[in-house]
């Protein structure tokens, strides 16, 4: 088995990589990086800088903290000769992941940049039905509750935290897994509460006929559900990718949103196995694109607290 470090023991790091780590046959976690030094019963340090000193014995780590500062700590673990592997988003920027992918190529270790959502469980079938088809229309509704999702994270309504795209750049990485023919954005309205520096809500239209509509404000059920109207039919994937219906019909997956991690882990143990990087950013110039050409519209001010 591997040994690998979790680096930012937020809610995401304790509620899906610690057990998709603990249940692996290829990984042990052998320490955390976190400020607050919170761990899972494994060494923990404060600093990445310590951890690669002290530790030279753990060949990968995997980035969990918030997009801003990976950068950084991306380039010492691979400066170190660590593997990396990337939380979504990969980055704050474009440019800073292709950087980190040429210094990963250039010393010949992994970079994976992750998209967990590829992983629901009736990704590949929906990718499997579309092929041959053309998409002549279709709508994304994303909406989740981000008091629920990230409870007191301000971090994801500063700038480069990405707001609601963080967890719409999960409908876009499906949408760029599975559509036969590329898509890019061609408009967008973004709305930004007074008191944020990041939009809580995003209007986007798409080529292929393709509206989404992604929200940072839900509450009660949470909406994360996708349907393309095709020459050859209507293909619906609903709860995150996990359930796929064809003309409303069920057509496999599952009913309730299922555990992504262990396939990105699985994942991350071939590729370092192999030598390989695996760094796909079409998900990400999608929401480069919405803060390119989007219409910024500032709402009422948002708290965590309501």
């Amino acid at each position: 088995m591997m040994k690998i470090a979790l680096v930012g023991m937020g809610k995401i790091a304790h509620d899906q990589h610690v057990p998709a780590l603990q249940a692996s046959p290829d990984w042990t976690l052998a320490a955390t990086v976190s400020l607050d030094g919170r761990s899972d019963g494994q060494t923990s340090f404060v600093r990445i800088e310590d951890m690669l000193l002290a530790r030279p014995d753990i060949e990968v780590v995997s980035l969990c903290l918030p997009p801003v500062p990976r950068f950084l700590v991306g380039r010492a673990a691979l400066a170190a000769g660590r593997h990396v592997m990337l939380e979504k988003p990969p980055g704050a920027t474009l440019s800073e992941v292709q950087n980190l992918a040429m210094q990963a190529r250039a010393q010949g270790l992994t970079l994976y940049a992750t998209w967990h959502s590829r992983a629901a469980a009736a990704v590949a079938l929906a990718k499997v039905w579309l092929t041959g088809k053309t998409i002549r229309s279709g709508r994304i509704i994303w909406r989740e509750d981000v008091r629920k999702w990230h409870p007191g994270q301000d971090w994801i309504l500063d700038a480069g935290g990405m707001g609601v795209f963080d967890t719409g750049i999960n409908a876009f990485s499906i949408l760029t897994e599975i559509a036969p023919d590329p898509v890019h954005l061609t408009a967008a309205e973004l709305d930004f509460p007074a008191n944020r520096q990041a939009p809580i809500a995003a209007r986007l239209s798409l080529t292929h006929g393709i509206e989404a509509d992604f929200d940072f404000r839900q509450e009660g059920p949470q909406t994360w559900d996708m349907t393309l109207d095709t020459d050859e039919g209507s293909l619906s994937l609903r709860m995150g990718g996990n359930l796929l219906e064809i003309d409303g019909e069920y057509a496999g997956g599952e009913s309730t949103v299922m555990g992504e991690y262990p396939v990105l882990y699985a994942r991350m143990a071939e590729l370092v196995r192999r030598r390989e990087s695996e760094v796909d950013l079409s998900p990400m110039r999608l929401v480069a694109d919405a803060f390119m050409v989007g219409r910024h519209t500032t709402v009422e001010p948002f708290e965590f607290t309501a």
